[in-house]
Parts: structure tokens; C-alpha cells; sequence
């Protein structure tokens, strides 16, 4: 009886109410930006609904014994379904934007290239969990680059740019908390190098182009592929020290800035609130952060603390790349900012990363082990 009192007790907190109540200001600044200057948003009350949606979903995924997904059938699965659903996005997904990238049904979308990205976190969390040892031979970046590449070069040829360079970050990061010698971190940035020639040359459309060079030009074309940027940095700088006030930021109210509610809602966030605020949103996304690497380092095996090191390289990957493309330090690339920008599916694929991360915790040690007891046999 008291086994079962203190195992109940155990599942209800294991939902990390810091990580939670760190999550509130993050998601209050993206709907109070996002309906600053309309006064009646439909994006803000659809916001709304697939938050709480994403709630739902975390909670329930908390109570969830996830130590199935230690097993290497299910991954491969998943990773086979993965492949088979963006195949199938060339067959009967319809452009938009000049991507294949959203399956439409009515009046909802679900672009399926968001929640991939956690099954490559698990699949590389899995084969590297096994390999941790002998992670210093080539051929284990080379076999957990196939697994990366293939979902990467799909999302590209839709052409999602944004979305496969963000899978490139994730594998890129889950490397390097595995363990890699210098000389072969040397070769995957030579290897990159030519990759990424080899994508400028034959893969690359010519808007991407423009939007790299445009990067290092900035200001060539600011009416044309620099406009969006370059607005946005003026959003950004007008901000100042304390900001214009809610629903005074000039270049969203007057339509300046583009997208302000999904790609630049930074820009538009610190245009109303300043430097300030910008710092007090960022001390909440560090904290965010913080409460992640902690339950990935108390992980029962490797496989669950490399899963939480790469929901934490997945968050911060999104947010250094958002940021960095709303103040001018990198190209536009359609990245959302997490738990802030407009949309369904990258929040609840947000929200079910937490929300399986939470799930392993039931489960967690106090201190990491390489080993559990209760881990599957098999695998």
C-alpha cells in the first residue's frame, strides 16, 4: 500500500513544475505580441487552443513508461515510417510557399518534417547509447550520418532549408556530447565543406542562394531578398533600452515587419518591450534549458540522458537560429522560435519532447548509471 501511495505520488511529481511554470512567460509573450496590434486575433485564438492541446498531450505523456523505446525495432520503425511520410509529401502534398512540406486536411495543416526531428533525437540517442565506448571509430559518425542525411536530404529536396539545417544541428550537437576525437571533428567539417558545395551547385534553389548571399551583403538587396531581415533589425534596434509599449511597435503595426506573428516575432516582441524584456525572456529560456540538461543527467540509462541532451540541442538549435536570423547574424531560414511563434505542430511536437522527457524521468536515477536493472532485454 505504501509502495503503491509513494509510486503515485512519485508520477504526479515528476512533472518538472519549474520547466512548466518556466514555459508560462515564454507562451504569455507570443500571444500577447501576437494580438498587440489587431486587438482581435484569429492566429491568437487558435494559438490558444492548440497550447492548451499541447498541455493535454504533455501531461498525459508524463504518466507514460518509456523504456519501449530502448528497443531497436520500434526506432527503426519509426525512422522507416519517417522516410515513408516524407516520400509521401512529393506524391500528395501541395505546394505552398514554393515547398512541398504541410499535408492539408480542411482547414488544418501538420507538416510532418517538425516531429521527425524527435524521432532522429531518439533513434541517435539509441545508437549511440550502445556505442558510447567506442564512439572514437568513424564509422559510428558515419552510420549515425546516414540516419541524419537521409532525413535531411528529404526535407531539403521539398526544399525545406530551415528545417534541414536544424536536423543537421541535431546531429551535429548529439555527436559531440557523445564523444568525438579532434581529428575526426576536423574531417566532419571537411566533409560538411563539401556537402554543402556540392548542395550550393545542384540542390540549392536560387532564393536560398540569394538568401546567403545576402548574408554577407546584407544590405544589396534591401528590397527585395534583404527586406525581411533588414526590417527585422530595425524592429529590433527601435526597441531600445525599455521598448515602445504593447502594441506600439511601429514596423508590426504598420506592416513593415513580415510574419511578425511566426518567423520575426522576436523582432516584434523587442520592439514592444526592449532590451528589458528581452533579457527577462531570455533568463526564462535558460531556465527552460537548465531544467532539461538536469533530468538528462539524471537519466536511468544513456539512452534517456542522450535523449534529453538532444530535446535540449533541438530547443536551443531553434532559438540561436531564430534569434540569430531576426537581429541580421544569419539568413532567414523560416525557423520558428519555440513556444513563442504561431503554429500547431511545432508546438505540440515542443510539447510531446517534454512530455516523453518527463515520462523517462518516472524512472530516473539520482545519479546516472550506464545500466539499469530494468532495462529491456534485447536491445
Amino acid at each position: 500500500m505504501v509502495r503503491n501511495t509513494l509510486g503515485i505520488r512519485k508520477s504526479f511529481w515528476a512533472v518538472d513544475w519549474i520547466m512548466v511554470f518556466s514555459l508560462l512567460p515564454i507562451l504569455g509573450a507570443g500571444l500577447v505580441t501576437m494580438n498587440s496590434f489587431t486587438g482581435s486575433s484569429a492566429l491568437f485564438d487558435k494559438q490558444i487552443a492548440w497550447i492548451s492541446l499541447g498541455f493535454i498531450l504533455f501531461f498525459i505523456l508524463s504518466f507514460i513508461d518509456f523504456r519501449f523505446l530502448r528497443r531497436t525495432y520500434v526506432l527503426v520503425s519509426l525512422f522507416l515510417l519517417s522516410v515513408f511520410v516524407l516520400l509521401l509529401l512529393f506524391l500528395v502534398a501541395e505546394t505552398t510557399k514554393g515547398a512541398q512540406s504541410w499535408f492539408t486536411f480542411g482547414s488544418l495543416s501538420f507538416e510532418p518534417a517538425d516531429s521527425i526531428k524527435l524521432v532522429l533525437i531518439a533513434i541517435l540517442a539509441k545508437y549511440f547509447s550502445r556505442r558510447h565506448i567506442e564512439i572514437a571509430h568513424i564509422r559510428h559518425i558515419l552510420v549515425s550520418g546516414f540516419y541524419a542525411f537521409t532525413l535531411f536530404f528529404l526535407v531539403l529536396l521539398q526544399p525545406d532549408f530551415g528545417t534541414a539545417i536544424i536536423i543537421f544541428f541535431l546531429w551535429f550537437g548529439m555527436v559531440l556530447v557523445s564523444g568525438i576525437s579532434k581529428k575526426h571533428l576536423a574531417l566532419v567539417f571537411c566533409v560538411g565543406a563539401l556537402a554543402f558545395a556540392g548542395l550550393w551547385f545542384y540542390v540549392f534553389k536560387d532564393y536560398q542562394k540569394n538568401r546567403i548571399i545576402n548574408f554577407i551583403h546584407p544590405l544589396s538587396d534591401i528590397r527585395g531578398t534583404g527586406y525581411n531581415a533588414y526590417q527585422s533589425t530595425i524592429a529590433v534596434g527601435s526597441g531600445e533600452v525599455s521598448g515602445k509599449g504593447v502594441g506600439f511597435g511601429t514596423q508590426s503595426r504598420l506592416k513593415f515587419l513580415p510574419e511578425y506573428e511566426t518567423d520575426f516575432i522576436f523582432a516584434s516582441f523587442a520592439e514592444e518591450w526592449g532590451f528589458l524584456g528581452v533579457l527577462l525572456l531570455f533568463f526564462f529560456y535558460a531556465v527552460l534549458v537548465w531544467r532539461i540538461l538536469l533530468h538528462a543527467m539524471r537519466g536511468a540509462t544513456n539512452f534517456e540522458m542522450l535523449f534529453g541532451l538532444g530535446i535540449a540541442i533541438f530547443i536551443m538549435s531553434h532559438f540561436f537560429v531564430n534569434v540569430g536570423m531576426n537581429i541580421g547574424l544569419l539568413p532567414v531560414t523560416g525557423i520558428t522560435l519555440p513556444f513563442m511563434s504561431y503554429g500547431g505542430t511545432h508546438l505540440l511536437t515542443e510539447f510531446t519532447g517534454l512530455g516523453v522527457l518527463m515520462g523517462m524521468s518516472r524512472y530516473q536515477r539520482a545519479a546516472h548509471k550506464d545500466l539499469s536493472k530494468n532495462e529491456l532485454p534485447g536491445v
